[in-house]
């Protein structure tokens, strides 16, 4: 798989008009101000024939984010094969649709709404599930790669900086960011990562996952259901979240801002 030229397999598309639209308004001043802001929509996925959920959106990247979504509410398998991905960007909605015979009816009842942005959710025994995981990965971080990795995404042209009011996660191999994605929801944008490494067959266990969001339980889940060893994030913890981290082997860094971070969780894969 080829790298571009910012040297991500897929990032930010600034350039992308459709992503948002400018807004007349005033300053403090009462001075006329042409705003751009991010354009938010509507998509519904469905899986096989069934309707599963309508998430709100930036509009980009609509298989991956479909797929990843899927996955991590267990109603993908890695195992299964996707016969055909079908997308009708004038009504917004997705149908997966896989050799496997699927009906959800009865999990779709048992829905747990998240502390997430734009409010992500889980649905039937998630949490049950995944407090029986273990990270096994032996990888390690130094502090000073942690502030190299902060730096570089920091630097990387996004529509945060264009536009703010979305979130961002990337994927890191050696400390260097090689997947970023940004939504209005930080469970969007990894649910988008998700589904691109899977769709691209991308190893997890030697990554690293960096978030802009808070390090919830919902951040740690994703994490842990992709095998990826290390989650960082400028925000902060919530008690959940480092509990399961706590519980599934996973590293939790966060606050990591300048040279300074706070690990409350796999103080063994700190390298010093």
């Amino acid at each position: 798989m080829k790298m571009r030229k910012n040297k991500y397999l897929i990032s930010p598309n600034i350039n992308n008009n459709a992503l948002t639209v400018n807004v007349r308004g005033i300053d403090q001043h009462n001075n006329p101000v042409d705003n751009k802001i991010i354009q938010e929509r509507a998509l519904t996925i469905f899986l096989n024939n069934q309707e599963i959920v309508t998430l709100m959106s930036i509009g980009d990247y609509p298989k991956y984010l479909s797929v990843g979504y899927l996955l991590n509410q267990n109603m993908l398998k890695l195992t299964d094969r996707i016969k055909s991905i079908e997308y009708d960007s004038d009504i917004g909605v997705i149908v997966v649709r896989t050799n496997r015979k699927t009906n959800y009816e009865t999990i779709l009842r048992k829905k747990i709404t998240t502390s997430g942005c734009a409010q992500g959710t889980v649905f039937g025994d998630i949490y049950e599930e995944i407090q029986k995981r273990k990270i096994k990965s032996r990888l390690k971080i130094s502090p000073k790669s942690i502030y190299e990795i902060s730096k570089k995404i920091n630097l990387t042209p996004s529509l945060y900086l264009e536009a703010g009011a979305v979130h961002g996660c990337v994927i890191v191999k050696n400390d260097r960011p090689i997947i970023y994605m940004e939504d209005v929801g930080r469970h969007n944008a990894v649910d988008k990562i998700t589904g691109y490494m899977f769709l691209n067959k991308i190893k997890t266990s030697d990554k690293i996952f960096y978030t802009t969001g808070r390090l919830t339980s919902e951040m740690v889940i994703k994490t842990v259901k992709m095998s990826i060893p290390i989650l960082i994030s400028r925000s902060g913890f919530t008690s959940w979240g480092v509990d399961l981290a706590v519980k599934t082997n996973l590293t939790l860094i966060g606050r990591a801002k300048g040279k300074k971070y706070i690990v409350l969780s796999g103080m063994h894969r700190i390298k010093l």
